[in-house]
C-alpha cells in the first residue's frame, strides 16, 4: 500500500474471545478442553424447550419474518416493551424510544461511535471488555474508570466516582452494568439512587447495561434504570441472548429515556440513529418472537428454573473458592459469572503447573516466556495442565489479577470438579514458586 491504511489500535484485546485460539492449539494436541471463557448457555449444554422452538416454527410459516424490518425494530415489538415499561409508571415512554440492534455489541459499539472524540464515558473497573473496546477505540486513550471493591462484594466506590466526575470535565457519561459482568455484583437501589443524582447534578447521562436484569438470586433484589432516572437522559441497553438464552440471534435494543428533556442528549440518540440507518434494520425474525415468547404460559417458569441452577452453581462455586488461601471471592448474585482476585504480591513469573504433554508444555512455555500479566500466566498454565479455559481479569481493564468463570454447566457434579480442580491448581501454582 502506499502508506497505512490500519487505524491505530488501542493495544487491548478481546481476551474472552483470544484464549479460543491458545485453547484450540491446544486442542490439536489432544488436551480436551472446558470452556469457561465465555457466556454462552447453549455451548454449556442448555436446552432449548420444545415450547421456544414451537414458537419460533410459527414465526418462520409467516413471510413477514424474511423481510426488513423498520430502521428501529418492528413496531409491535416496541409497542410491547414501551408497554412493559409504562406499566412500571415510574418513567414513559413511546415504542420511538426504542431501537434495536444487531445484538448489544451493535449497539455499544455504535452509542461509543457517536461521542464526540474529546467527551468520554466513565467505566466500571473491571469492565465488561465490549465497552471497553468501544470507548477507548472511539477516543483513542485509555478510560475513566471507577473502582469496584472486591473487599467489600464488589460495591462501587460511589464516593471515587463522584470526584473522577467532579475534576474530569471530559466525562459526559456514566456506564453502570447491573448485575455487572465480570463480577456478578448486584447494585441495591440505594447505589443506583446515588448514581442518578450524580448524572443529575453534573449534567450527565446514563447508559445502564440491564442485559441481565432478570437474573438476580441469592435474595438480591436491584431495579431497572426506568425506575430510577427520573428526568435524567439516559438509556438502558437490553437483550435476549442470555434471558430466552438466543445468543446467535444478535438481537438486542435501548430504551431511550428523557431525549425531549434535554436537546444535547436528543441530538446524540439521532447521532446512533442515523448510524443505525446505514445499515437498513436488525435481523426481523427474533424481533418478531420477543413479544410471543416472553408472553407464554411456560416463560416465567423456564426463566425461574434457569435462575435457580445459577444460584445453585454460585454457592457450590463460592463455597469450594472461598476458603482458597490468596484468593479473594465474593458469592455471586446475578448474571451468570464468578470474579477470583489473587492476594496482592503472591504472583510471581517462577510458579508453574506441571504438564505431562510435552508439546502442550514447551507451547505454554513460550506462550509465557515474555513478561506478561500475572493472571494471564497463571491461566494460561491452567488451560495447559488441566484444559479449563477461563478469563484473566486483568483482561477486563484492571490492575487486579484474577480470573473470570461461568457458572453455565448443566452437569452440576462436573461444574463441582471443575471448581475443585482450579482450587487445587490456585494453590498448587502459588505454592510452585514463593
Amino acid at each position: 500500500m502506499r502508506f497505512d491504511i490500519a487505524k491505530s489500535g488501542s493495544g487491548l484485546t478481546y481476551e474472552i474471545r483470544n484464549i479460543v485460539a491458545v485453547a484450540n492449539k491446544l486442542k490439536s494436541y489432544g488436551r480436551e478442553v472446558v470452556w469457561e471463557n465465555i457466556g454462552d448457555p447453549i455451548s454449556k449444554g442448555e436446552q432449548i424447550p420444545a415450547w421456544m422452538k414451537e414458537v419460533l416454527i410459527k414465526i418462520l410459516e409467516e413471510d413477514l419474518s424474511y423481510g426488513y424490518s423498520p430502521t428501529k425494530g418492528m413496531n409491535e415489538t416496541r409497542e410491547y416493551l414501551a408497554e412493559k415499561v409504562n406499566r412500571r409508571g415510574k418513567v414513559q415512554i413511546s415504542p420511538e424510544d426504542i431501537i434495536f440492534f444487531n445484538g448489544l455489541g451493535d449497539a455499544i459499539a455504535r452509542a461509543y461511535s457517536s461521542i464526540r472524540l474529546d467527551a468520554r464515558v466513565i467505566l466500571p473497573e473491571p469492565t465488561y471488555s465490549t465497552h471497553l473496546l468501544a470507548e477507548v477505540l472511539h477516543a483513542s486513550f485509555p478510560p475513566n474508570t471507577y473502582r469496584m471493591n472486591p473487599y467489600s462484594g464488589w460495591c462501587p466506590d460511589i464516593r471515587e466516582l463522584e470526584l473522577k466526575v467532579k475534576s474530569h470535565h471530559a466525562i459526559v457519561g456514566i456506564l453502570v452494568i447491573n448485575p455487572d459482568n465480570p463480577t456478578g455484583f448486584v447494585y441495591p437501589e440505594e447505589n443506583l439512587r446515588q448514581i442518578v443524582r450524580i448524572a443529575r447534578e453534573y449534567d450527565l447521562f446514563l447508559i445502564f447495561d440491564e442485559t441481565y436484569q432478570n437474573i438476580v438470586y441469592n435474595g438480591k433484589q436491584t431495579l431497572p434504570l426506568s425506575d430510577i432516572i427520573e428526568d435524567v437522559p439516559g438509556f438502558s441497553m437490553k437483550g435476549i441472548s442470555k434471558e430466552f438464552p438466543w445468543p446467535g440471534a444478535r438481537c438486542g435494543w435501548i430504551e431511550v429515556y428523557n431525549a425531549d428533556k434535554d436537546a444535547t442528549f436528543s441530538r446524540y440518540i439521532g447521532a446512533i440513529l442515523s448510524q443505525k440507518m446505514s445499515e437498513v434494520c436488525s435481523t426481523t425474525l427474533p424481533q418478531i418472537a420477543i413479544p410471543r415468547i416472553m408472553e407464554h404460559a411456560e416463560y416465567g417458569h423456564y426463566l425461574n428454573e434457569r435462575v435457580r441452577h445459577y444460584e445453585k452453581l454460585s454457592n457450590i462455586a463460592y463455597d469450594i473458592l472461598r476458603d482458597v488461601p490468596c484468593l479473594i471471592v465474593n458469592r455471586t448474585n446475578g448474571a451468570f459469572y464468578m470474579t477470583a482476585v489473587f492476594n496482592e504480591a503472591v504472583l510471581n513469573n517462577r510458579q508453574t503447573l506441571p504438564i505431562e504433554h510435552d508439546d502442550i508444555r514447551q507451547f505454554i512455555e513460550k506462550l509465557v516466556h515474555d513478561r506478561i500479566e500475572p493472571d494471564k500466566r497463571f491461566v494460561y498454565y491452567l488451560l495447559g495442565a488441566t484444559g479449563i479455559c477461563v478469563v484473566p481479569l486483568t483482561s477486563f481493564f484492571t490492575a487486579l489479577p484474577g480470573f473470570r468463570m461461568t457458572l453455565l454447566d448443566k452437569d452440576e457434579k462436573e461444574f463441582e470438579r471443575v471448581v475443585r480442580t482450579i482450587a487445587e491448581s490456585v494453590t498448587r501454582y502459588i505454592n510452585s514458586a514463593t
